[in-house]
């Protein structure tokens, strides 16, 4: 299936330069002179090398239809991570570095979709949002400025994500699984 290159984004799977390659963290870049483009890292799902790569809308690209079947996360061992497939029960080992940084979203139960190619997993994808709780905000720091601020703030799995100020810490948010970023707080 052909789809442009401003519609690439984390987890996708493309055919690039005569090989599969995986969008590992994509950016739109509007800049002041000329068109936009999407700035996307790609890891080829052979040989791991990695490639940057600027994608205009414009252009076109092929994204590889795979095997898609959803998995649940049952825990973390080493780093190893262990899945069930929920319908056959069997349990699949993947390599933490095989999920990336977004490794650190998993949460016990979590219904995930692992895509394969040829039987071999290639892929996963992660909801694309998730509730956490913050462990670490930094104070406010009156008068700091009149436009938005936002402060660094830990969670509790360890990440780091930039919040507005009036977040404190042992609230619970809404963070955005692709672009590691702050959505709203949770209800």
């Amino acid at each position: 299936m052909k789809i442009n290159g401003s519609e690439i984004r984390p987890g996708y799977v493309i055919e690039h330069d005569g090989g599969l390659w995986a969008a590992v963290k994509t950016a739109h870049v509007k800049p002041g002179k000329g068109g936009a483009f999407n700035q996307v890292e790609l890891k080829n799902l052979v040989d791991g090398t990695k490639l940057n790569e600027r994608f205009r809308a414009s252009e076109s690209v092929e994204r590889v239809h795979l095997d898609l079947k959803d998995y649940q996360f049952l825990y973390a061992e080493g780093d190893q991570l262990v899945f069930m497939d929920n319908e056959s029960f069997e349990q699949l080992e993947l390599q933490s570095d095989f999920v990336g940084e977004r490794a650190a979203f998993l949460q016990d139960g979590m219904k995930v979709t692992v895509q394969s190619f040829d039987g071999r997993p290639i892929g996963i994808s992660l909801p694309d949002q998730v509730t956490l709780t913050v462990a670490e905000a930094d104070p406010v720091v009156k008068g700091q400025t009149a436009a938005s601020s936002y402060k660094p703030a830990i969670t509790e799995n360890g990440l780091r994500v930039m919040v507005p100020p009036f977040v404190g810490a042992g609230e619970r948010i809404v963070v955005d699984t692709n672009e590691i970023t702050y959505v709203r707080r949770a209800d």
